[in-house]
């Protein structure tokens, strides 16, 4: 049986990350756990163990797939759609 591969590897872009930490807590004072980059448009959010998990929210509002850690010596992204690690 072959393994799922990720289907949404066309969606991924070279993108700046929009804020140095998760937008929406920079705004709002927040605090967070570990940071993801939007890989469709470099929105920088929250990891889902942080309290407002603005990473998932991000791509439940913009149906975005995939993300990458924004962690120093992290390299790996996640595809949300798949429930793949890529």
């Amino acid at each position: 049986m072959a393994a799922k591969q990720c289907a949404h590897l066309d969606q991924i872009r070279e993108v700046t990350p929009s804020a140095e930490g998760c937008e929406e807590c920079l705004k709002t004072g927040d605090e967070w756990v570990h940071l993801r980059l939007c890989r469709s448009c470099g929105h920088v959010g929250c990891c889902d163990s942080s309290k407002n998990r603005h990473a998932t929210k991000h791509f439940r509002a913009s149906g975005h797939p995939v993300i990458s850690s924004f962690e120093p010596g992290e390299d790996w992204s996640w595809c949300y759609v798949d429930e793949l690690f890529l």
